[in-house]
């Protein structure tokens, strides 16, 4: 009887998902890199919103050569994912948000994209370190559900996701 009830708890716990985002600093382009964990089932259109006022480095985006970057700068690129892209928003130099608009997120398909991200605070503004981006935040919003999650010190973000809640 108690294999049953094991087997049946099992069962009826409902599977968790997540999605990882992976910040990578890169020269002369920094990469954001979304990727769906197998489980993960939710459907419809995302909308993902990359803040990064939070972070420890006062990070910005450098899109442009004038304004609030610094030396080198690039602008937003699709580099992975481009198929499931819906839209951007306008990025300016100088801005901490971003939002991305996808028509779905595949597990084991990565969504990525390159820009330059500058901190206003250290002696290296060019470059960014893991430490510069904790605190920056990833909110995804799939209907009526938005998930957020925050960059740690190794430059990650774990948005966690019941699979199959959309």
């Amino acid at each position: 009887m108690r294999t049953i009830a094991f087997a049946f708890a099992l069962v009826a716990t409902p599977a968790f998902a997540d999605i990882g985002i992976r910040f990578i600093e890169g020269a002369p382009k920094d990469r954001f890199t979304f990727m769906a964990s197998p489980a993960f089932c939710a459907s419809g259109p995302m909308a993902i919103d990359v803040n990064l006022e939070g972070s420890a480095g006062k990070l910005v985006f450098d899109v442009t050569a004038s304004g609030a970057g610094v030396e080198v700068y690039q602008p937003l690129e699709i580099v992975s994912g481009a198929r499931a892209l819906l839209g951007t928003s306008n990025v300016t130099d100088g801005d901490q948000r971003l939002r991305i608009d996808l028509a779905s997120l595949e597990p084991g398909a990565p969504f990525a994209f390159t820009i330059d991200v500058d901190d206003t605070l250290g002696a290296r503004e060019i470059t960014v370190s893991g430490s510069e981006i904790v605190g920056a935040e990833v909110a995804v919003q799939i209907g009526d559900q938005t998930r957020t999650a925050t960059f740690d010190e190794t430059a990650t973000a774990t948005v966690g996701w019941s699979s199959c809640d959309s």
